[in-house]
């Protein structure tokens, strides 16, 4: 377990082996969640792998039955 010092600044440095573990790069997206007295750190995929995975979903739109008699 790594420990890192929050600077005068806010900042805290990510350990090199935690950024190869989870390829994290300059400009990568990452999301704080506080949960439970603790903050969870979650890397935010990039948009690129999001392409296809809803693919075969329903897109026409659902209307209440009311809707579809006017």
């Amino acid at each position: 377990m790594q420990v890192a010092t929050v600077s005068s600044k806010y900042q805290v440095v990510i350990p090199r082996h935690i950024r190869d573990q989870f390829n994290l790069k300059p400009g990568s997206k990452v999301m704080f969640i506080p949960y439970n007295q603790t903050l969870r750190l979650v890397v935010v995929p990039p948009v690129e792998q999001a392409q296809g995975m809803l693919a075969g979903i329903d897109t026409a739109p659902q209307r209440e039955k009311d809707e579809r008699e006017l």
